[in-house]
Order: C-alpha cells, then sequence, then structure tokens
C-alpha cells in the first residue's frame, strides 16, 4: 500500500513539473491575449521611435560636424591667402635669380638661392598646396594654363601648345581645385607670307587663263 502511495505522489509530481512550464507560458492573470498583443506592439513602436530619434540626431551631429569643417576651412583660407600669395611670388622670384645667376656664372650664389627657392617651397606645401608644371609641346588646358606670352610658329602641328613654361602652378592637395595656374608661352600658328616671285607667279597664272577665257 505504501508502495503504491509512493508512486502516486511520484506522478503527481511529474504532471507538476509538466505543467509548469505552460503555466509559464500563459498570459498573465487578468491578461487577454489582445491587451498583451497590443501592449507587444506599443513596445515594438517605442522601440522604432527610439532608433528613429537616433539616427536623426546622428545625422544631425554628423551635418554640424561638416558645417564647422567648412567654416574652419574658410577662416583658414581667410588668413592664410595672403601669406601663401606672398609665398608664391617669392618662390617665382628666387626661382628666377638663381637660374639667372647659374647661366651667368655664378653657380654658387646660384645654388643658395635655389636653396631658399626649396625652403619656400616647403612652406607652401605645409600650407596644402602642391606645385604642377607643364612640357613643351603640351596642349593649352583651360584652368590648368595661363598664356604670358605667344610665339609666332610656322607648324600648324604646334599651335596652341606650350613653348616656354614662365611659372609653375600650384593645386590645392585636399579638394584639388588649382590654386594657381601654370603660366606659359604659347605658340600661335602664323602662315608664312608668300614671297615675291610666289605672288608674280600666281598673278601669271590668272593673266594667262584669262586670255585664253578671252581667246575662246
Amino acid at each position: 500500500m505504501a508502495v503504491d502511495e509512493s508512486e502516486t505522489s511520484e506522478r503527481d509530481e511529474e504532471r507538476a513539473q509538466s505543467a509548469a512550464p505552460a503555466e509559464t507560458d500563459a498570459a498573465p492573470p487578468g491578461v487577454s491575449p489582445t491587451e498583451l498583443a497590443e501592449r507587444l506592439a506599443a513596445i515594438e513602436s517605442a522601440v522604432a521611435e527610439f532608433h528613429r530619434r537616433s539616427a536623426h540626431r546622428e545625422s544631425v551631429i554628423d551635418r554640424l560636424h561638416e558645417e564647422n569643417q567648412r567654416l574652419r576651412g574658410g577662416l583658414y583660407r581667410t588668413i592664410l591667402d595672403p601669406v601663401v600669395t606672398d609665398l608664391m611670388r617669392m618662390y617665382d622670384a628666387l626661382r628666377r635669380e638663381a637660374d639667372r645667376l647659374t647661366e651667368e656664372g655664378d653657380p654658387a650664389v646660384g645654388r643658395l638661392l635655389e636653396s631658399f627657392a626649396d625652403d619656400t617651397l616647403l612652406m607652401l606645401e605645409r600650407c596644402g598646396l602642391e606645385e604642377f608644371t607643364a612640357q613643351p609641346g603640351d596642349p593649352f588646358e583651360v584652368g590648368r594654363h595661363a598664356a604670358a606670352a605667344v610665339v609666332p610658329v610656322d607648324d600648324e602641328a604646334l599651335d596652341n601648345t606650350v613653348a616656354e613654361v614662365v611659372a609653375t602652378g600650384f593645386v590645392e592637395r585636399e579638394t584639388g581645385r588649382v590654386r594657381r595656374p601654370v603660366r606659359a608661352r604659347f605658340h600661335r600658328f602664323t602662315p608664312a607670307e608668300p614671297t615675291a616671285s610666289e605672288s608674280d607667279g600666281a598673278g601669271g597664272g590668272t593673266s594667262d587663263a584669262d586670255a585664253v577665257a578671252d581667246a575662246s
């Protein structure tokens, strides 16, 4: 009899354990499944709204940072523009004088001035500029080249090409904007004027043609 009672109690405990998860999964007392679904939907909506506001806040922060960077860049250019302009002029003057002294037989002073020009170029690079140049024969590029003078040439293939670079150009490293175009002399095609003999020959030909026309 005692054995039967113990077996009965064990079966009751097993049934209670198997029924426990069902009770846990069931809705809280007094809450209908419909009301529970509504509560879950409200929670999901609140979480979605939170993420939306977070994304909007991040976009505002990014936009303000970008505007701040633009303002700082504009202030930087406003302050440094006159300095950069003077540095470019000094670089050109030092480079021209170094070349002149070297050609006139004073290479020691020429090398000294060339070192000063290199130091000036280093200052320009620290200001965010990079030097660029052109080669003889390069075609003219709008925005990157500026004509300092023209050189007449009778070869039409050389028309509108670089003859000689007068001053190198500079471009902004970050934006790629040309700060100063290359100044150079450019070829200009000029047709050769006909010689006197060619003019006489051309005139004689016309007269012969007129004579033939009159005879006919």
